[in-house]
Formats: C-alpha cells, structure tokens, sequence
C-alpha cells in the first residue's frame, strides 16, 4: 500500500479522523484546527482541480479547507443554518457546487457559483415530514456528466428531484419510481448513459433521462438487499460501484461492482466480513484504481487495483459517514 495519500473518515460525533501517510498513523481533527471535534459528519468532497481544497457537511453547517483537510473554516452563509448531508462539485468547472440539506433542518438544496464562497438557497419542494425520519434529508446529489445542466437529487424519504436548468428549478419525478425511500443517486456516462437511483431494497435505472425506470430486483441479484453507497469510477464510464447490506445498521455487507452500467454486478471478496452493512464507498480522479469503502460501524477498506482485491485497515472507527483520499 502507498504511503503518500491523505485519507480522512468523517464520523458521526467524532469529527474527522485524518491520516497523512496512507492509513498507518491516524489523528482526530481538533477544535484547534477550526471544525469541533464532537461533530456529526455527514459528508466529504475535494475539488478535482484542486484536491487540497475540501468542504465537510456538517450538522453545524459547512466547513472548508484549503490545506487538505489540516485546518477548518465555517462558511459564513445561509447554508451553515442548516445540517448538510450531500456536496457536489462540477467536475469540469468546480466553481459550481450543490450541496443538500436536511435532518434534523428542513430538506433545502443550494448552489455556489464562486467555488464555495457564497451560497444561494434554490427552490425545491420537498415535505416537512416523512416516515421513520422526520425532516427528509438530501442524501446524494448527481452531476449529468454529457449535460452539466442536468442535476439529479435523492431524497431520503421523499423520492428524486430533477434540475434540467443547473439548479435553478427542479421537479419531482415522484411516482416514476415508487419507492420514494432514496439512498443515493447517480449518473454514469456509458454508452448508455445511465442514471442509477439507490432505494431502500432496490436499484432503479433510466437510459432516457427518467422517461422510463427498469427495476434491477436485486433480491434476485446482489447477496444482500439493502444498498446505499453509490460511486461511478473516474474514466471508466461504464464502470459502477454500490455498497449494500443485509439491513441497517445490520450485521454483514458487501461491494457491488458493475462494469456495463448496471445491466449485471459482482460481488468484491473482502479480507474480513463487514461487521455492519456497507455504507460508503469513493474513488478520486486522481487515481482511480484506489478504492475506499467504509462499514456503516467503523471497518474501512481499500483496494489499489480498481476493486479487484481489497485489504481492511488496521485502524477502526466509529459511525462512518463519508471517506475521501487525496494525494499527499
């Protein structure tokens, strides 16, 4: 394993967990360097221009970072009212960003068109109240990567949200897919380009844009029945990873891997059985062949061959949330 990439685990009510040098030595980020260190993480992004440059979701609002995750700075916005649960960049003009909001503050989507800086709340409906937990909470937001103006967004528990104008209004396609209970969204380049909606107990895909959803049925597919995490791998556009469960928390999980967007899936071997289900996964353009991959209850795993072949870490960590690596 190299030794040169930084690697940080954002936490539920410990803050970020930061390690400079591959995975072998690990630090809690601390107050003194501007994020509290009993925060709920919820999620973690890098410009891809700019790796150093990082931005946290927080329940205490966003936080950046210029220095690759070493110091920490509230953004002083609208957005910092509320609890962040999702953060998109524009992979091409990274001075766009989206993030979402939501649980235990209403479900609001914003936009930044200075890469961050300044945030501008846009109009979304989404319910005050949902079942099994309360205010309904962003929990992914897709960049169309053909037409950057198309943005996807997955709601947990209120169904998909779609912006055809770069974030200025957004629609509901509640109804094309029945399970409103949205985990994660994304969208893979293809051919076909694919638009793929994790839901509670299955995964839905368009090659139309949303005019028509095929049901993958995973309980016939994948070993277990409860997916979350979602990545598209970098330069391998037909290439699909979705982290799953047998329940959450749970007691076992695996990594899907789809390499022809969705139509079949693989289960990854891993080293040490998932001691909950699998919640999220990330791969950096950087190198894509790096692979990171978190249990919901703290094992975090890597592979270095595109998911091929992983190995568990040493350190172990509480509620994971979110991983990212950068170089170092």
């Amino acid at each position: 394993m190299a030794d040169n990439q930084i690697i940080m685990v954002g936490t539920v009510g410990q803050g970020i967990m930061r390690s400079a040098d591959g995975g072998e030595n690990w630090q809690r980020v601390g107050i003194n360097q501007g994020l509290h260190s009993d925060a709920l993480v919820r999620t973690l992004v890098s410009n891809p221009n700019r790796p150093e440059s990082m931005f946290c979701g927080t329940d205490k609002g966003l936080y950046s970072s210029g220095d690759g995750g070493q110091s920490w700075e509230l953004v002083k916005s609208p957005i910092s009212d509320f609890c962040v649960w999702a953060i998109a960049i524009d992979p091409v003009d990274p001075s766009i960003m989206y993030a979402g909001t939501g649980t235990p503050t209403p479900a609001a989507v914003f936009r930044s068109k200075d890469g961050g800086a300044t945030w501008e709340r846009r109009p979304m409906e989404a319910a005050e109240e949902c079942p099994a937990v309360g205010s309904p909470r962003v929990t992914g937001i897709a960049i169309d990567p053909v037409n950057r103006q198309d943005i996807w967004l997955g709601l947990e528990v209120d169904g998909v949200r779609r912006s055809k104008d770069g974030g200025d209004t957004w629609s509901s396609l509640n109804g094309a897919i029945p399970n409103l209970d949205v985990h994660n969204v994304a969208v893979a380049a293809g051919p076909p380009k694919t638009v793929v909606v994790v839901v509670n107990n299955d995964v839905y895909t368009s090659t139309d844009d949303g005019s028509t959803w095929d049901q993958l049925g995973i309980r016939e597919v994948f070993p277990m029945t409860y997916p979350r995490g979602i990545m598209v791998q970098p330069g391998k556009t037909n290439t699909i990873f979705v982290t799953i469960g047998d329940s959450t928390p749970g007691r076992n999980g695996a990594i899907m891997r789809s390499e022809d967007t969705g139509k079949t899936w693989q289960s990854m071997p891993l080293p040490v059985q998932p001691n909950t289900a699998m919640w999220v996964v990330n791969i950096q353009p950087n190198d894509p062949q790096i692979v990171l991959a978190g249990s919901r209850y703290g094992y975090l795993y890597r592979s270095d061959d595109g998911g091929n072949t992983w190995e568990k870490l040493w350190r172990e960590f509480s509620e994971i949330s979110s991983v990212l690596w950068i170089p170092g």
